[in-house]
């Protein structure tokens, strides 16, 4: 494990530690919660940019595709 200085603004600090009371759990447990779980909301954040993007750039060609097979389907 790391250890880790860490200032917290006063109001985040203090709504941590009624939440902390009343879950019943160590400071550092919960911390440790916290940044696992807005780590995770991020990377989702990431992908999701990541496949928006990488969907404009074969959006043209995938119309083509798209295209041919309506063709194709027709000509039976």
């Amino acid at each position: 494990m790391k250890t880790l200085s860490l200032k917290l603004e006063d109001q985040i600090f203090l709504d941590a530690e009624g939440v902390i009371a009343k879950v019943k759990k160590t400071r550092n447990r919960y911390i440790n919660e916290a940044v696992d779980y807005y780590n995770r909301y991020n990377k989702r954040k990431i992908l999701a940019a990541m496949l928006a993007k990488e969907s404009k750039l074969v959006q043209d060609e995938s119309m083509l595709v798209l295209a041919e097979f309506e063709r194709i389907s027709h000509e039976d």
